[in-house]
């Protein structure tokens, strides 16, 4: 058999092609598919024993080739694969062009076309293939530049809304500590003006008397100066005044803005521990309540659970108050000259 050349026109090729396949019209088809796709594979299983010659095999070692292949790969010994039957018939259509000489001429010129653009893109400069390569590693390079600002903007987006978030926050805590602090003023100025309307009513500003022991010669007046009573009374309400006596040692009066004051000082305020205070009413005293002489306070003088709460928290801090009032004491009695 005489295989045509690459020399051979182009026309000559396709119509002898054409005459050879006249018999079956999808012919062409099939022969255009295999050139791009099948043929390839078939060839290389047909003739895989003369690679060292790919365009000049014989024809009758390719029948012998075909005869081997397609005994390994017929579909009656290989009925557990699906694709047998599809590879023997490509192994037949591979076998009908390279049987053929014009096909063959065709089938050979498509391979060696693609073997000499392979052998021209393994020629190109060392200088062009770095331009290529320096080209894509700036698109990587650009890429990755452009995933880290997007990164970076989503980021600063983040941080962004968490501040907005924390003002937000802060605003709704600002505005609660706000409503908080003008609901205690209120309440404060409702107490005083309560007060007050009790004193206009007839009873007169609240005033206590206050007594503890006290020599005429003591100048530390017992423990008890101005200071310390005011520090002491100052606790449970709003003091108008404080009058130490200064014919009788020992005595004082003190006068509330408001009743309430009077009676929480009048049944809490017990004084210094070594000396204590004596408290009672002088003026404002409501009806129906009883004058203590100490500051002893039961459970059932109590109205209410409030009330017996904040005075536990006035008798821990009256204590403190003492304590601290007797080591100031403590300290200016060492600092005095012998």
């Amino acid at each position: 058999m005489q295989v045509a050349t690459a020399a051979t026109p182009t026309k000559s090729v396709l119509a002898a092609v054409s005459r050879r396949l006249s018999r079956d019209q999808d012919r062409p088809r099939r022969l255009g598919a295999l050139q791009n796709q099948a043929l390839p594979l078939c060839w290389v299983s047909v003739s895989a024993p003369f690679t060292a010659f790919p365009f000049f095999v014989p024809g009758v070692m390719v029948k012998k080739a075909y005869r081997q292949k397609a005994l390994s790969c017929h579909p009656d010994k290989n009925p557990d694969n699906p694709r047998a039957a599809e590879l023997f018939h490509q192994l037949s259509q591979a076998l009908e062009v390279l049987t053929d000489a014009a096909a063959r001429a065709a089938y050979d010129k498509v391979r060696r076309a693609k073997k000499q653009a392979a052998e021209r893109t393994q020629r190109l400069d060392e200088k062009r293939k770095k331009v290529k390569l320096d080209l894509e590693a700036r698109e990587r390079q650009a890429q990755a530049q452009g995933s880290e600002e997007e990164e970076e903007s989503r980021s600063t987006t983040t941080l962004e809304q968490e501040i907005a978030r924390l003002r937000e926050e802060g605003s709704r805590q600002l505005e609660e500590q706000q409503r908080l602090v003008q609901e205690q003023i209120r309440q404060d100025r409702e107490q005083r003006l309560r007060g007050r309307t009790e004193n206009a009513e007839g009873k007169g500003t609240p005033k206590l008397k206050l007594k503890w022991k006290c020599e005429k010669e003591d100048g530390s007046q017992g423990g008890y100066s101005r200071d310390v009573l005011l520090r002491l009374l100052q606790k449970y309400g709003e003091v108008l005044n404080l009058v130490l006596s200064r014919k009788k040692a020992g005595n004082a009066i003190v006068e509330f803005a408001t009743v309430r004051a009077a009676e929480l000082a009048v049944r809490n305020e017990v004084g210094l521990v070594d000396n204590p205070l004596k408290i009672s009413w002088l003026e404002g005293q409501p009806q129906g309540t009883v004058d203590h002489s100490d500051a002893g306070l039961s459970k059932g003088s109590v109205r209410s659970e409030r009330d017996y709460e904040s005075l536990v928290m006035m008798r821990m801090r009256q204590a403190a108050e003492r304590q601290q009032l007797i080591a100031q004491m403590q300290q200016e009695d060492e600092g005095q000259p012998t």
